[in-house]
């Protein structure tokens, strides 16, 4: 079974600086029960929308499967989902789809996405060491459309 279990938007970066210190609030929640994906551009509202050096990487998933314990989202991937191997999507550079209720949204997945020491702050030490490897995937979008937090059909298209 495959389920989006979080959805994060950041408009802006929480960590920056050194990760001694504490992260930056954001302005707004960052959890979303729902989110919109615009084709080539990423999530509406993130940091990174329409960003031209972020274009190939614009929306993150991470598979929660990866962090044994502690809040999915402070590892600040947008798409948090369970029994998807984003880690082997983001090696094999595949595309696949994802419905959660509203018809498909297609994406390619670019590069592994890399932990920072950040999460050794806000999750645990060790927990950036831990996640190499297992850190997600940074992908492009290739339809606009909807993404929910819930129950969703994957298909992996390459």
């Amino acid at each position: 079974m495959v389920e989006v279990i979080a959805l994060m938007v950041s408009a802006v970066h929480a960590y920056e600086g050194r990760p001694t210190e504490p992260p930056r609030p954001d302005p707004e929640p960052v959890s979303r029960s729902e989110v919109r994906v615009r084709a080539g551009l990423g999530i509406v509202g993130d940091r990174y929308f329409n960003q031209p050096a972020h274009r190939a990487a614009s929306v993150t998933f991470f598979a929660a499967e990866s962090l044994p314990a502690g809040d999915p989202l402070l590892t600040r991937r947008n798409v948090i989902v369970r029994g998807i191997d984003v880690d082997l999507l983001a090696r094999d550079r595949a595309d696949f789809s994802l419905d959660t209720g509203d018809g498909p949204v297609r994406f390619r997945a670019h590069t592994a996405a890399t932990p920072c020491r950040w999460l050794d702050t806000v999750l645990a030490p060790g927990t950036a060491k831990a996640l190499r490897g297992l850190s997600g995937a940074r992908c492009t979008p290739l339809d606009d459309g909807t993404l929910r937090v819930g129950a969703a059909a994957f298909t992996r298209l390459t």
